[in-house]
């Protein structure tokens, strides 16, 4: 635990320097974050109550009731007297607070701007969506649904690889041999495949890959469902299901008249969703710490 608060307190470190929160004014203002901040719920809602807005940011109320007094003799803000309640006290912009806050928004989202426009568009996804899941985790909001399945785009037959040798090595134990098998799997969908009776699909959670599956040719009338494959970060949310899904729904269009896979016993969740998918085991030999197994079923 000592290690991540470290990690976390180097982050923060990092990105206040990044974004300039310690600098005196934000965006070479006169204003700090908190002020900014202020502002910007001032500008979106039409007008708060002095508690409301305090409550919203979690700001002491002395403080709060210095950064107002600055914008009332900066003419950025009128304070009222609550119509319901002569002792609560209602803040609005005025016409220069709202420019004023319009100016600080345009320069934020330029410094944004320029931030990112270094940043290759791979990274910069990634970026983005790393920030998404850091929102997520510290915000305890609820995952957007959940997930998007696409077909492959460049750069995504590399990652099957790479997944599967890292993954079932770290969770099996299973060494070069099976990224090999995985390699030529891969190589031979990408040299061979037939669009019209082949196809992948990778699925996506907040912008990250999160899991494969292909359906491929074994003979006229039979497809193959190969490499699924779901992260251990989405696991649990229906993904592997519903790859099998497509893989189904394809062979079917496609002119399959069945569907198989070889496995091995010991993925024993993945066995679960081709069970509840239909499947049927065929037949079963043993290997070296597992058993190799052929599922099947009718289209």
């Amino acid at each position: 635990m000592d290690d991540h608060v470290a990690e976390v307190r180097a982050f923060n470190r990092f990105y206040t320097e990044v974004i300039g929160v310690l600098d005196q004014g934000m965006l070479g203002t006169p204003y700090s974050l908190t002020e900014a901040r202020v502002l910007f719920e001032l500008d979106r809602h039409d007008r708060m109550e002095a508690g409301e807005l305090r409550r919203l940011l979690g700001l002491d109320a002395g403080y709060l009731s210095r950064i107002l007094s600055r914008f009332t003799a900066d003419g950025l803000v009128a304070r009222e007297r609550s119509a319901a309640d002569a002792r609560r006290q209602v803040i609005v912009l005025t016409e220069t607070g709202r420019a004023t806050f319009k100016a600080l928004d345009e320069r934020s989202a330029q410094d944004v701007h320029d931030l990112l426009h270094g940043i290759a568009g791979e990274d910069r996804r990634r970026l983005v969506a790393s920030m998404a899941t850091i929102k997520e985790i510290l915000g305890r909001a609820p995952r957007r649904e959940p997930y998007v399945i696409r077909p492959p785009r460049p750069g995504d037959l590399g990652w099957v690889v790479h997944r599967h040798g890292v993954l079932y090595s770290a969770e099996y134990g299973w060494g070069r041999d099976f990224e090999a098998l995985v390699a030529r799997i891969v190589a031979d969908y990408a040299d061979e495949h037939d669009p019209r009776r082949e196809a992948g699909w990778i699925a996506e959670v907040d912008g990250e890959r999160a899991g494969c599956v292909f359906c491929v040719r074994k003979d006229d009338e039979t497809a193959q469902l190969r490499l699924l494959l779901v992260e251990p970060s989405a696991r649990g949310m229906g993904i592997g299901a519903r790859l099998v899904d497509e893989c189904l729904r394809f062979a079917r269009e496609a002119g399959y008249r069945r569907i198989m896979f070889w496995t091995r016993d010991v993925l024993v969740s993945a066995r679960r969703i081709y069970q509840a998918a239909g499947f049927e085991l065929l037949r079963e030999e043993p290997g070296e710490g597992f058993s190799e197994q052929i599922w099947a079923r009718e289209l």
